[in-house]
C-alpha cells in the first residue's frame, strides 16, 4: 500500500467523501452513545437537532452564532490564503469590540445614531487593521513567527478587554459592563437593530446580510483581483513572487491589516447585534475555531457558512443532550470531537489517495 496527492478531484466527488465521513462519525457516536449511557442514538440526534432548530428562537441563535464564526473565519482567509498562520482571531476580535463598545458607552445620545454607527464601524476597523498590521509588520521586516506573535497578542487584547472593563463596569464593584444602553434616554443606543425596529431577529437579520456581503466581497477580492492574486502567489512561494516582481513585505503587511481589520468587524458585530456588552468572553475561544472552518473550506468564504452551520449544530446539539438526557457536558464534547476528527480526516482522502499493491502473481 502506497499513498500518493491527487492531482485532480471533482466537487461531487469530494463531498461524497464528507459526507460519508459524517455518516461514519454518527455511526460511531451511536456506538459511543449506547456504550457509556445506553441510551438509544436516535433519540440523541433528535434531542441535538430540537436544541438547535426547535423553536424560532433557537433557530435565530444558531444562526446568529454560525454568522460570527463565519464572519471570523472569512477574516482570516486573506492571511490564510497567504500562508501566514494568523492566529489572533480571537485577540482582533475583542480589540474591534472594545472600539465598538468604547463609542456605544461614551457617545450614545451624543450624536445621531447614523453617526454614532459610522464611528463605531470605522474605529473597530481601524483598530482591528493595527492590531493585525503589528504581526505582519515584524514578519516583513524581521521574519518573525507569525504563529506565536498573533498567539501572544491574544493574550494581551484580553487584558485591554480587562482593562475597559474594570474602566467601564456597571453597576461599580460588579466587575461587569453589563448591557450597554439598555434603558434611560440612550435606550438600545448603537443596537444595530435599532436603525429601523427593535428585536433579536431584527438584530440577526443585519447581522446575516453583513456576513454575507463580506463573503461575497472576501471571495471576489482573492479571486478575481490583483491583490488577491498577488497573495496566492506569495502563498505558494515567496521566491516566485519576488521574481514576479511582487512587494513580498508590502504583501504581509497589507493583507494582515485587511484580515485584522475583517476580524474586528467580527467584534463590532458582536457587540451591537449580539450581546450588546463587552468582556473577556466576547471571542468566546471562536477565534481559534475559525481555524478549523477556514482551513477545511479551502478558504472559500461560501463554504465557511456550510462548515460553520455544522460545528454550530454541533454545539448546539450537545448543550441540548446534555441538559435532556443529564449527561455531563465531557459526553457531549466527545460526540463533537468524533464527528470533527471524521471530518477532518475526511480532507486526507480527499487531498491524497490510497494504492494497494497487485500481488507478486499479478
Amino acid at each position: 500500500m502506497h499513498i500518493s496527492k491527487r492531482t485532480n478531484i471533482s466537487t461531487g466527488k469530494a463531498w461524497l467523501i464528507r459526507a460519508i465521513a459524517i455518516l461514519g462519525a454518527l455511526i460511531v457516536c451511536a456506538f459511543v452513545i449506547f456504550a457509556i449511557v445506553k441510551m438509544n442514538p436516535i433519540k440523541v440526534y433528535i434531542s441535538m437537532f430540537n436544541g438547535a432548530f426547535g423553536t424560532n428562537k433557537r433557530i435565530w441563535v444558531t444562526v446568529r452564532d454560525l454568522m460570527i464564526l463565519t464572519c471570523i473565519a472569512i477574516g482570516l482567509a486573506p492571511a490564510f490564503k497567504m500562508r501566514f498562520w494568523n492566529i489572533g482571531a480571537e485577540g482582533q476580535m475583542l480589540m474591534g469590540g472594545i472600539a465598538t463598545a468604547f463609542f456605544m458607552i461614551n457617545f450614545a445620545g451624543k450624536m445621531p445614531l447614523p453617526i454614532l454607527f459610522i464611528c463605531m464601524i470605522v474605529t473597530s476597523i481601524v483598530v482591528g487593521a493595527i492590531w493585525g498590521l503589528i504581526p505582519g509588520f515584524f514578519k516583513a521586516q524581521w521574519n518573525t513567527n507569525e504563529t506565536l506573535f498573533t498567539l501572544m497578542m491574544n493574550y494581551i487584547a484580553i487584558q485591554f478587554t480587562s482593562y475597559a472593563v474594570s474602566k467601564w463596569e456597571n453597576p461599580p464593584g460588579s466587575n461587569s459592563v453589563g448591557i450597554i444602553n439598555r434603558s434611560g434616554a440612550t435606550k438600545n443606543a448603537g443596537w444595530i437593530g435599532n436603525m429601523f425596529s427593535k428585536g433579536y431577529n431584527v438584530d440577526y437579520a443585519w447581522l446575516v446580510l453583513i456576513t454575507l456581503v463580506l463573503a461575497v466581497a472576501v471571495y471576489y477580492y482573492l479571486t478575481y483581483t490583483k491583490q488577491g492574486y498577488e497573495i496566492a502567489v506569495v502563498g505558494d512561494s515567496e521566491n516566485t513572487a519576488r521574481y514576479a516582481g511582487i512587494r513580498v513585505k508590502n504583501v504581509y503587511m497589507r493583507t494582515m491589516a485587511i484580515s485584522g481589520a475583517l476580524c474586528a468587524l467580527a467584534g463590532f458585530l458582536a457587540v451591537t447585534a449580539v450581546s450588546h456588552t463587552i468582556s473577556t468572553d466576547t471571542a468566546g475561544g471562536r477565534g481559534f475555531t475559525a481555524i478549523i472552518v477556514a482551513w477545511l473550506a479551502k478558504m472559500n468564504p461560501f463554504v465557511m457558512i456550510l462548515i460553520s452551520a455544522l460545528i454550530t449544530f454541533l454545539n448546539k446539539g450537545a448543550i441540548q443532550i446534555a441538559s435532556d438526557f443529564g449527561l455531563n457536558e465531557y459526553v457531549s464534547q466527545i460526540i463533537t470531537g468524533i464527528i470533527l476528527f471524521f471530518i477532518l480526516g475526511s480532507e486526507f482522502f480527499i487531498n491524497y489517495e490510497v494504492h494497494f499493491a497487485k500481488s507478486h502473481k499479478e
